[in-house]
């Protein structure tokens, strides 16, 4: 296997609740159904997932925040799945699997994503 690219992105949890809260729509946009329920710091790291899948796949135009939906496998691990122009992006790629990783405190939520072939 070889990587294909790395992200990583971090979130202020003050500042995603403040444009949550601002933009009443935004929390609609960015997640899936799955998703959209989840605790504050939860939702952060997801957004902050999908921003560093963003990073690591130069992510295409016409790409929607609901085309990356990252949950919990049965132990609790963050797993991503992908489709429409993510998805699209991924095999143009090559990308065969997607390493993820996040972790957030009361300050800041982080995540971080490794893509191979």
């Amino acid at each position: 296997m070889a990587i294909v690219g790395i992200g990583v992105d971090v979130v202020d949890l003050v500042r995603f609740a403040a444009s949550l809260e601002r933009t009443p729509t935004l929390r609609d946009r960015l997640f899936t159904a799955a998703e959209a329920d989840l605790p504050l710091e939860s939702l952060a790291g997801r957004f902050a997932a999908k921003e560093a899948f963003v990073k690591a796949c130069r992510a295409p135009a016409g790409m929607s925040w609901q085309d990356i939906e990252v949950v919990a496998d049965a132990v609790g691990a963050p797993v991503m799945t992908l489709t429409g122009a993510a998805l699209d992006r991924a095999t143009e790629l090559g990308i065969t699997t997607t390493h993820l990783s996040i972790s957030h405190d009361t300050i800041v939520a982080t995540a971080f994503v490794v893509a191979e072939c």
